[in-house]
């Protein structure tokens, strides 16, 4: 028996990779690709829509797998919203950053749509009727991202890496990347001794900033601080934030989602607010002017330099306190302590909050929660421990905040059950 034989069975079946089957394409599934079957085998297609009839390669996969992954390289039948992508690099194995460029704007946001009602039917038990609203400041779903880390090849040459993989695809242009960062020449340069550039295209400076990542540095290069603007109504505010922190890189997104928490929360005079994973204070400079007079924002973040920002944004306004602590550990003392807030706002990282972080907040007994989320299989999670703590959710709303790939911004609000019951 020969050696790769051997190894395959040790690890699983025979190798599926490369073997191409025609399938009849499903439902759209969280992650940026559709569900088909063959002979029984569930298969993860890309490049496709639901309804289309497709040659799909497999990418990934052995005999006896519960799924398999592949790309639609022949579309046999098409389906309605089906368009010509508009980047070159956006095609089965080539870049992996857009999931949807074969799919009108209309029809992405009908599918991200129908990604939040799965998650939200599986992971909560909850019927949601949503849809995916555009957010202002892309170019029909192109020219928005204001940073992006190209990665680096062997060769010095930057470009973005294929799916699921390290492979660096070169690439003359990014059309989902702001005009700004391509016009940076991170592209028309070649980076010896480099893992990857990370170009960002800020309010201030004018000019885009490059952090170039040295190979195997182990540094956490920062690249200095960048400045922002943000608009509620005829507010307007600027903040600053580390170049390679976490800030929303949609142009209209920062100001969008600032508008809507703030109008649904209803922060009054006098209210104690809890900012958790609060970044830089997007949300907190805001609030702690909404607040006063007599009120107070505690901003909770658990990255020492975005508190060191955050803090620098609000040095001007009375009643904010920064803590640099986990958000968990933050809210056991708190409760520990028998503080109790009036509101709070939820923006945690991909992941989610956690259970135990739902069940912190409700003992702080708030009115009212809003809840940010950029996954919303983790926002589902939460809410159905939210509700096992005795808060439901009163609303929900969608956002394309990243257009042609599969992620989708929600933003829900989360009460006290028995409001919500009087309220329908």
């Amino acid at each position: 028996m020969s050696e790769r034989r051997t190894r395959e069975r040790a690890e699983g079946g025979e190798s599926l990779v490369g073997r191409e089957w025609t399938v009849d394409v499903g439902p759209v599934a969280h992650g940026g690709h559709c569900v088909a079957r063959h002979e029984g085998q569930v298969v993860f297609v890309r490049h496709t829509l639901p309804g289309e009839r497709v040659v799909a390669r497999i990418t990934e996969g052995r005999v006896g797998d519960s799924f398999v992954r592949a790309d639609a390289v022949t579309v046999l039948e098409p389906a309605p919203g089906r368009v010509a992508p508009p980047c070159p690099y956006a095609a089965p194995g080539l870049c992996g950053g857009c999931d949807f460029q074969h799919a009108s704007l209309d029809t992405q946001r009908a599918l991200k749509a129908a990604v939040v009602r799965e998650q939200f039917a599986r992971l909560a038990q909850l019927d949601v009727d949503v849809s995916v609203r555009p957010v202002p400041g892309d170019e029909q779903g192109l020219r928005w991202r204001t940073r992006v880390e190209f990665a680096v090849d062997d060769l010095g040459r930057p470009g973005l890496r294929a799916h699921r993989s390290r492979t660096v695809v070169p690439v003359d242009d990014c059309l989902i990347a702001t005009r700004g960062v391509i016009d940076s020449g991170v592209l028309d340069t070649d980076w010896p001794d480099v893992e990857s550039v990370d170009v960002i295209d800020a309010a201030h400076p004018d000019e885009p900033v490059l952090v170039p990542l040295p190979v195997a540095s182990g540094s956490d290069a920062a690249g200095g601080l960048v400045g922002e603007l943000v608009r509620d109504g005829d507010w307007e505010g600027e903040y600053v934030v580390s170049a390679r922190g976490f800030w929303q890189v949609h142009p209209g997104a920062a100001s969008t989602f600032l508008g809507r928490v703030v109008a649904l929360l209803g922060a009054e005079p006098g209210d104690l607010v809890a900012d958790l994973y609060a970044g830089s204070g997007l949300f907190t400079m805001r609030l702690a002017e909404l607040v006063a007079p007599g009120g107070s924002v505690l901003g909770v973040e658990g990255d020492a330099r975005a508190v060191e920002n955050g803090i620098r944004n609000t040095e001007h306004l009375e009643g904010v306190e920064w803590r640099a602590n986990r958000v968990d550990r933050e809210l056991r003392s708190l409760v520990a302590q028998g503080v109790r807030a009036d509101l709070v706002v939820l923006d945690p990282p991909r992941t989610g909050a956690g259970k135990d972080v739902m069940r912190l907040v409700a003992e702080l007994q708030p009115r009212r929660v809003v809840y940010v989320a950029c996954d919303p299989a983790a926002l589902a999670r939460d809410v159905r421990a939210a509700g096992e703590r005795g808060y439901a959710m009163a609303s929900l709303e969608a956002w394309d905040a990243f257009p042609m790939t599969h992620h989708v911004e929600c933003i829900a609000v989360l009460e006290p059950a028995s409001s919500v019951d009087e309220q329908r």
